[in-house]
């Protein structure tokens, strides 16, 4: 027997309805398509004001950068993937996991980065790249 199941036509905690499924798909189709057209005008214009300020040895531009992204791989998951659909045991275990891998890999990109900079800025090896 083949059931019927139905989508949930909400997005953004009922922020945002659509009448069928192909107008949802366009809707979040031009949402993360306005997401990436923010990523993109700011890496063309860099605004001086997020490259000259620092917050955790890093840029704010690059810090919007990975917000973005995660935002952008988080809400592909949450809707095309359907994790919305799921319990929400099984959600958590694989948002929490997400979120604590990434954090993880961001703060070993930090560390390690700011010893290579410093190896090569302060140390016998030239920095000719």
């Amino acid at each position: 027997m083949a059931h019927e199941h139905e989508h949930k036509l909400a997005i953004f905690r009922g922020a945002l309805k659509f009448k069928s499924n192909v107008s949802k798909i366009w809707g979040v189709f031009i949402i993360l398509s306005i997401v990436t057209i923010i990523e993109v005008v700011l890496g063309i214009i860099r605004p001086t004001f997020l490259v000259e300020q620092h917050f955790l040895a890093l840029k704010l531009l690059n810090w919007i950068f990975i917000i973005l992204t995660i935002f952008k791989a988080y809400y592909i998951t949450w809707d095309f993937m359907h994790m919305r659909d799921e319990a929400s045991g099984l959600r958590r275990s694989v948002i929490w996991t997400t979120i604590f891998l990434i954090a993880y890999l961001v703060v070993l990109l930090l560390i390690e980065g700011d010893y290579i900079f410093e190896v090569y800025s302060d140390g016998f090896i030239k920095f000719n790249f």
